[in-house]
């Protein structure tokens, strides 16, 4: 059995949930990995000098065991997230380490605990498989998958799962991720597939699309409403394209700060009418590697207001982190929210507090989404009211390119890689749907 014979049962109108499930799994596939010998690799490197290409490698791995509510699913395609930059660079740390500790947990966690780590936390596929107590997938089912992967035994993640102290991203704290073409996941990390996408673009919104949801919608995050200013870093990227979208449709007001003439007509293609080119209008807000200048706080926050009539902004929507987080806190109206999930700049924030507290302001940590956040962040991509942000798609030999993009942030969106599909455009079922939405579903591509 190989896995051409699952592309082609994938492929054919005619299969059935018996087909699939009566398909032998084969016994090896490809998958993308980063070796545990090489994670030396880089020392002395600085971060930008770090090459993803020469720590990526596409190998021929071992099927693993199939346990009690996971799945096997077959991977169409897969896109490239920050984690798997990380990943591949080692930083801040080698996730070698979260595969040992996971495998320590208990007899069936050992699988991952292997000498080469399988990335990768997005995925649009089939159902090949599930283990006992699954009961809600089937074979065949087209799905995608979110990546939270939790245990649920404690009792403190069981009013937010994210709260779990045995909560992991898939791909990149657990083995046998996405950028395979095969992967191994929980049940209740799978969604159905968006009928009106394709293979690649129903893969490229999960992670930063339920990241985005939970930042800005949750409860657990920003709780953003009607007629809300939301300052959104990188809006036109990965996490902010969602962001902004998730803005527009929710009524409130995004101000989007973008770094060229590019991404600035992306936001606008988008629908937002705000918009600072942070490389144009020269805005630095460090004086050197240990100052910060809050001139240029203050030069900021007039921009925003001329583009608000006046007003601050309620929610910061953070993920550069060190570069910007000083700046975040400063524009914050009073009693307003500053909401972070990442530090792509650096980690160790720093920030004048006499803002925060005598402004009664909130910084709120935010990562990743639950399950519940998740199938809501995807509901909203199959009614169309939220569209993918795919920009490119690589084949999987090319995913150290891809990964490169990425961290040299030469790419727009999201970056898609293709697995088992051939090519781009299969798998749409719904072509009613897309026909409406096309100009949309395509808005990343065609500028």
């Amino acid at each position: 059995m190989t896995t051409k014979d699952i592309l082609d049962a994938i492929q054919s109108p005619d299969s059935t949930p018996a087909d699939f499930a009566a398909l032998p799994l084969p016994e090896s596939y490809r998958a993308i990995t980063v070796h545990k010998d090489e994670t030396e690799m880089f020392a002395g490197l600085e971060t930008r000098d770090k090459d993803p290409r020469k720590s990526i490698h596409l190998d021929e791995v071992p099927l693993p065991e199939l346990g009690p509510g996971e799945a096997l699913v077959a991977v169409m395609a897969s896109s490239v997230n920050y984690n798997s930059v990380w990943t591949s660079i080692f930083e801040p740390l080698s996730t070698f380490g979260f595969l040992e500790r996971y495998g320590r947990t208990n007899e069936l966690a050992k699988r991952h605990d292997l000498p080469y780590h399988i990335i990768g936390s997005d995925l649009a596929g089939v159902v090949l498989r599930t283990g006992p107590g699954v009961n809600a997938w089937k074979p065949g089912d087209e799905v995608v998958a979110h990546c939270l992967s939790v245990e649920l035994e404690s009792s403190d993640g069981h009013n937010d799962t994210m709260l779990d102290p045995e909560q992991r991203i898939w791909g990149f704290e657990t083995n046998f991720g996405g950028l395979a073409e095969v992967a191994l996941v929980k049940s209740n990390q799978l969604m159905p597939k968006p009928g009106h996408l394709s293979w690649e673009e129903a893969a490229a919104p999960g992670l930063v699309n339920s990241t985005a949801y939970r930042q800005l919608v949750s409860r657990n995050g920003a709780g953003m409403k009607q007629g809300d200013n939301v300052l959104i870093w990188g809006a036109s990227g990965g996490l902010g394209s969602y962001a902004t979208q998730f803005a527009l449709a929710g009524g409130a007001n995004p101000i989007c700060v973008v770094s060229s003439p590019q991404k600035a007509e992306i936001c606008r293609a988008m629908g937002a009418e705000a918009i600072i080119d942070r490389n144009a209008e020269d805005y630095k807000f460090w004086k050197n590697e240990h100052e910060q200048d809050p001139r240029e706080w203050k030069r900021f926050g007039k921009r925003i207001r001329e583009l608000t009539g006046g007003e601050d902004v309620d929610i910061v929507f953070e993920h550069p982190g060190r570069e910007t987080f000083g700046a975040s806190v400063y524009v914050t109206r009073k009693g307003g929210t500053i909401v972070t999930c990442a530090s792509t700049s650096g980690y160790n924030h720093e920030y004048d507090n006499r803002y925060l507290w005598m402004s009664l302001k909130r910084i709120i940590g935010s990562h990743f989404a639950n399950y519940r956040e998740a199938w809501e962040a995807n509901r909203l991509i199959a009614k169309g009211k939220i569209h993918p942000t795919l920009s490119k798609v690589y084949s999987l030999e090319e995913t150290g390119q891809a990964a490169y993009d990425v961290h040299r942030n030469l790419h727009q969106g999201k970056v898609g890689v293709l697995c088992l599909a051939p090519e781009e455009g299969l798998g749409v079922r719904d072509e009613e749907l897309r026909a409406k939405h096309i100009d949309a579903i395509n808005r990343f591509r065609n500028i």
